[in-house]
């Protein structure tokens, strides 16, 4: 299944030309010589990108390379509009990115449920003969053609929108606990890099409340520089309200391990520091209380919690941890 998990596409898009506008006149039975009556061309289809909250992927898109609107039709006579061209409206999961692929800027991002925005505008109808009579030109034989419809390569990319990021390097434990606090089940062995794609499980917490916890793959030393899965994973992060550092408790060096994690996020964007962040000491059950109140002193000094997904202990006290969090940072408190 990580095969489908799509967070980055590139596509053509080419939205459809406006219909020209008519240089007809009116004529009858009884007026052969009538005025201008030719009606507006349509406008032509827009390439449209709408949210969908049941998307968590662009795999959908993957194999569409060409995206090509329809053309809006032409005026016609007794002031008739043309019709418009049809819209391409393309679902997207929340938290896509859309960017121009030849400039790299980031043109908007789709959050909402709903939310549409326009990709590619389609070319403006021409306006028909009426619109240019006056008194002193009453017969205008001409109309304004229809605007040419744009090309151009575009980006999505996708950053996935959860409450809690999990940060730690490969087999820290956090497929495994994403599999035991949630109903996801990701892919979990006993080797590196066994994420291999973004993860997302919803926890449920008490009184029916619940939030949302994404396993990013796992970091290793130069990440930020594109070593090992890179920065292809590390934007995911970007988008979660908290970072819940996960350091093994056989790690030799606690402290160093999570300072060698936050220096790769910030050499990868420094914002990133800003977010709340957690520490969970995971497979703590080889542990006995004197071993945690000896590494408790040796910690950074941030919230943190011991776990062992596998004993099941320690996760009640971090669900605790983190809702006080997300509702402080929510301003919910």
């Amino acid at each position: 299944m990580e095969s489908n998990f799509i967070d980055y596409v590139k596509i053509n898009c080419r939205s459809g030309k406006g219909g020209a506008g008519s240089h007809h006149f009116f004529r009858d039975k009884m007026n052969s010589r009538g005025g201008p009556d030719g009606g507006d061309g349509g406008r032509g289809g827009h390439i449209i990108l709408r949210g969908n909250k049941q998307l968590w992927t662009l795999l959908h898109l993957k194999y569409r390379k060409h995206v090509i609107a329809t053309g809006g039709v032409n005026g016609g006579s007794s002031n008739k509009t043309g019709a418009e061209g049809e819209d391409i409206i393309l679902d997207v999961p929340l938290g896509t990115i859309a960017k121009d692929f030849e400039t790299g800027e980031i043109e908007f991002e789709i959050n909402e449920d709903g939310e549409e925005r326009i990709l590619l505008a389609g070319g403006r109808g021409g306006q028909g003969n009426t619109h240019f009579k006056n008194s002193t030109h009453q017969t205008p034989m001409y109309s304004q053609p229809g605007e040419e419809g744009e090309e151009r390569w575009k980006v999505l990319e996708l950053k996935l929108l959860a409450d809690v990021g999990l940060v730690g390097f490969p087999n820290a434990g956090k497929s495994t606990l994403l599999s035991v606090i949630s109903a996801a089940r990701p892919k979990i062995a006993d080797y590196a890099f066994t994420t291999i794609v973004p993860n997302l499980g919803v926890v449920p917490y008490r009184d029916f409340k619940s939030f949302v916890m994404a396993d990013i793959p796992g970091i290793i030393e130069g990440a930020h520089e594109g070593k090992g899965l890179g920065t292809r994973f590390l934007r995911h992060i970007e988008r979660n309200s908290i970072l819940l550092f996960m350091v093994p408790a056989d790690s030799k060096d606690i402290r160093e391990e999570y300072n060698i994690l936050l220096n790769e996020l910030e050499q990868f964007n420094p914002e990133l520091l800003v977010k709340d962040r957690l520490l969970a000491i995971s497979k703590s059950d080889m542990l006995d209380e004197e071993l945690k109140e000896h590494i408790v002193p040796t910690l950074p000094k941030i919230p943190y919690v011991f776990i062992s997904s596998i004993a099941g202990t320690g996760l009640d006290q971090l669900k605790d941890m983190i809702w006080k969090r997300l509702m402080i940072t929510n301003n919910l408190e």
